[in-house]
């Protein structure tokens, strides 16, 4: 994990392949929104439950052993952008009829304003948005 430099609306933290990495998103988030001035708003919720959703789906699933993922946090005034990019293969999608687990990307879809992916020359990124107050 690292500190660098960060714009005002900009916010990213790299992360390990680790289940831990899941703890340190939410907590990362949460100072930043904090620092946003969005702690304690309708969305808050929803936003640390996304990125503990995404983060825990690219460390399972995205990122190779030996990699880091990429939590970015864009706060664009009426919008709030989540990204978390990573290097593996594959495209993610909204599993509807999982026994257990899965469905974390449905839990996106549902408490997020839109949801995607977004191809990279290495990886991806799935973002989501949600609309600020």
């Amino acid at each position: 994990m690292n500190d660098r430099t960060q714009l005002p609306g900009l916010r990213e933290r790299f992360l390990r392949r680790e289940r831990r990495s899941v703890q340190a998103a939410r907590r990362f988030t949460a100072e930043t929104l904090a620092g946003w001035d969005l702690a304690g708003t309708d969305r808050a919720d929803d936003v640390l439950l996304c990125v503990s959703e995404l983060v825990t789906n690219a460390v399972i699933h995205g990122v190779p052993p030996g990699r880091q993922l990429r939590l970015l946090l864009r706060n664009e005034g009426r919008v709030l952008v989540v990204e978390v990019h990573d290097s593996g293969p594959g495209v993610p999608h909204v599993v509807h009829d999982a026994d257990e687990g899965g469905r974390g990307l449905l839990l996106v879809s549902a408490l997020s304003d839109k949801w995607g992916v977004r191809e990279r020359e290495l990886g991806k990124a799935v973002w989501c948005e949600f609309g600020l107050p």
